[in-house]
């Protein structure tokens, strides 16, 4: 009997059943069971396991809900483009001049990660407080009379601490997509008249925009999922849908809601990465 695969797939298959049987229990089970209790209701300490559309109706339909997904999207845009247009020029600078120093660069960029997230986002209340670090410079410097309350405990404030937590993770795979670019078409573009401007958005640019993409999906995705710096430093102005779920989970002892809130932020971002990703292939193919 003919089999399907040749010997080498086989072999392939079988050193991967493993790992991938363990990532599927631990990422597909949860799922699963996230997406059932989704269709679950509960009144207090009593779960109705009698399937129903109702949390989904709610999640859909209640303005508050509605607010927090439509804060945490705009908050998640935000954080993303102002983590990629600030780490990528770091990125280009290592690439392209970064000489012998390259993995000196690299290792001082994974600095921040010595330390803790909570530590981290501690700081930038110190930084960002009314008597902070920020405010008392500014005061110092006679640039501001009193001292600024719009950057901390709100939106503000979650989209600075987050584009300075996420800012190693797009730098990475920008300048592994920088590196990937053949010099010799940079030389060439040269020697033919091309501007700095030119070569950029003819050559660079094209071809770092997978490293581009997938840093843009490695910033938003947590993104949306974080309740931990929306709670420390966003106040009630930048509370965003994450912090509602875990409500749901805790306080309100409504964990069928939670789950069908958790359920659709993941549509949504899964709707919402398709569209970066298709957008992104459009975009090369223009360039080719």
């Amino acid at each position: 009997m003919k089999s399907w695969f040749s010997r080498e797939t086989r072999s392939g298959l079988k050193l991967i059943a493993g790992p991938f049987g363990f990532s599927l229990l631990l990422l597909a089970a949860p799922l699963l069971m996230m997406l059932l209790l989704s269709f679950w209701t509960q009144n207090y300490l009593d779960l109705d396991r009698t399937l129903t559309m109702a949390n989904y109706e709610e999640a859909w339909s209640h303005p508050v809900y509605r607010m927090l997904m439509q804060r945490s999207l705009v908050i998640s845009f935000l954080v993303t483009l102002s983590t990629v247009v600030l780490a990528f020029p770091m990125a280009y600078f290592i690439s392209f001049y970064g000489g012998r120093r390259k993995s000196l660069w690299i290792f001082l960029i994974t600095i921040p990660f010595w330390t803790s997230y909570l530590l981290r986002i501690f700081m930038w209340k110190i930084i960002l407080g009314y008597n902070g670090v920020l405010n008392s410079t500014l005061q110092w410097m006679s640039l501001i009379d009193e001292p600024l309350t719009f950057i901390l405990y709100n939106a503000n404030a979650v989209v600075i601490s987050l584009a300075h937590a996420w800012a190693p993770f797009a730098i990475l795979p920008i300048y592994v997509a920088l590196e990937k670019i053949d010099r010799s078409l940079l030389e060439a573009a040269r020697d033919l008249g091309d501007t700095a401007f030119r070569r950029f958005m003819r050559i660079t640019l094209p071809l770092a925009m997978p490293g581009i993409i997938a840093a843009s999906l490695i910033v938003f995705i947590p993104t949306i999922g974080d309740y931990i710096t929306p709670k420390l430093v966003g106040g009630t102005d930048g509370l965003m849908i994450a912090n509602m779920i875990q409500v749901q989970f805790s306080k309100a002892n409504n964990a069928p809601l939670g789950a069908a809130l958790a359920v659709s932020a993941m549509l949504i971002v899964g709707m919402i990465a398709a569209c970066f990703v298709f957008l992104n292939r459009r975009y090369l193919r223009r360039q080719v």
